[in-house]
């Protein structure tokens, strides 16, 4: 039987994670204290551990993966943290991350993947699948699903030198992204350069790209070093790539393949050593089909590829990244703090948000301008969010919908109260004792819950 350590220094959620695993044949010991864990680990021999990353101890969860990586698989589980402890994590051997609130799904299924992984592969030498969390300081904030996966990719590709394509819909954060891959990879001490493809005709954006030699046009006074040689040692970020001409694209295969380029009127090559990081919001496979982008640069530039999700295919987000938007906007404002109302919750959560994330941080400014009081209503939120479509779809609480996968505090009981009964065989005495109540009142509680009491 397998067996597995659960460290939370919540006593529920440590009793839930053990009536999950205890509900797939597993068998499952908890610890509220890293010191309490350790010592548990130093006297048992356990196939996972699944640990708070965040415990309110001299220690935390990354402690505890120091010293368990080389015995077993360790899985972090939290509700907050930033990026820069999900990269630390999995540099420290992290297998993966679970974030709060967990669907019972989710945990089962990431640990199954771990034992099975451990039981072919010595745990220690095998690689860890790449941890991360969220990240609130540079705007790239989620907790949804989606968002997580988007940050173990970013933990994952920082350290390499491959190229990256980003792809997704304008407003979403795509430089963010290409921000935090540089920041975490060995460049981060060298320059991160952006350049929009899109915002130049296609001579102005060789010049700039390469740069140029004296009069090589007119106007050339003096030579000039181009954004690609600015960025050596560090990050060339291609935004909008998927707008450049066929010839420009000629020109930036043949810099990515040769890893040197010619300034504009020079036939001398410059070897420049930058990590190219590129972004779009087409698609670049559709483009190369129709013939409007070349199939060899899309491969140069895609060694991997990262998606990152539409505002709307993460709904959940939305009242997390509004709170965000809301305290900047009250703060530049000059005004106290301000929150927002339910009603202007659910509207938000019933837009559809074609301009995405850039699109909410400006509605939520406008709201904080014409907010009258300390709260934000609806009817403070502009007009796109006061049509009668939107109206209609926040009328119908997408806010608690949001929520409605999340089990009530009854229900928890309810698991709880079944898990101790199974655990001492149905036994109403020692039942009680382990809830610290009475025997009256558990017969209450399993009356309200209609769970059958077996004689002692």
């Amino acid at each position: 039987m397998k067996r597995i350590l659960v460290v939370d220094d919540d006593k529920a959620s440590c009793e839930l994670l053990r009536e999950i695993f205890a509900a797939q044949g597993w068998e499952a010991e908890s610890a509220q204290t890293p010191e309490a864990a350790l010592a548990l680990a130093a006297r048992e021999k356990f196939d996972l551990v699944v640990s708070d990353i965040n415990l309110e101890a001299a220690q935390s969860g990354l402690d505890i993966l120091r010293e368990m990586r080389d015995r077993c698989p360790v899985i972090l589980v939290t509700g907050f943290g930033t990026l820069d402890a999900a990269v630390e994590a999995s540099r420290e051997g992290a297998w993966d991350f679970v974030s709060k609130p967990f669907k019972v799904e989710e945990v089962v299924a990431t640990a199954r993947r771990a034992l099975e992984r451990a039981s072919t592969v010595d745990a220690g030498a095998a690689t860890p699948e790449e941890l991360s969390t969220h990240y609130e300081r540079a705007g790239l904030t989620g907790r949804a699903p989606s968002m997580i996966e988007l940050y173990k990719e970013i933990a994952r590709v920082a350290p390499s030198r491959s190229t990256v394509l980003i792809v997704g819909e304008s407003g979403t954060g795509k430089e963010l992204v290409a921000r935090s891959i540089h920041k975490h990879s060995p460049r981060s001490s060298r320059p991160f350069v952006p350049v929009n493809c899109g915002a130049f005709t296609e001579t102005l954006l060789e010049s700039e790209l390469f740069g140029y030699v004296r009069g090589s046009f007119t106007g050339a006074a003096s030579d000039r070093k181009g954004l690609w040689e600015e960025a050596e040692g560090g990050t060339l970020f291609l935004d909008e790539v998927g707008e450049t001409s066929q010839a420009m694209q000629v020109k930036l295969l043949r810099a990515l393949q040769e890893g040197e380029i010619r300034r504009v009127g020079s036939t001398r090559p410059v070897i420049v050593d930058a990590r190219v990081v590129s972004a779009t919001n087409r698609d670049l496979e559709r483009e190369v089909k129709a013939g409007r982008f070349r199939e060899d640069l899309f491969y140069r530039l895609s060694v991997v590829s990262l998606r990152v999700p539409s505002l709307r295919e993460r709904r959940s987000d939305i009242p997390l990244l509004a709170e965000r938007f809301l305290r900047a906007a009250s703060e530049n404002a000059g005004r106290g703090r301000l929150r927002i109302s339910e009603g202007a919750l659910n509207r938000l959560v019933a837009y559809d948000w074609p301009g995405n994330v850039r699109e909410l941080e400006s509605a939520v400014e406008y709201a904080a301008l014409h907010a009258r009081g300390a709260e934000v209503a609806a009817e403070d939120l502009p007009s796109k969010l006061q049509s009668a479509e939107v109206r209609q779809a926040a009328s119908r609480s997408p806010l608690a919908a949001l929520y409605e996968d999340l089990p009530s505090l009854d229900e928890l009981e309810r698991r709880y109260l079944q898990h101790v009964l199974e655990a001492t065989g149905g036994n109403r005495t020692r039942t009680a004792e382990i809830l610290g109540i009475d025997r009256r009142t558990l017969y209450r509680m399993a009356a309200r819950f209609q769970l059958k009491l077996d004689e002692d």
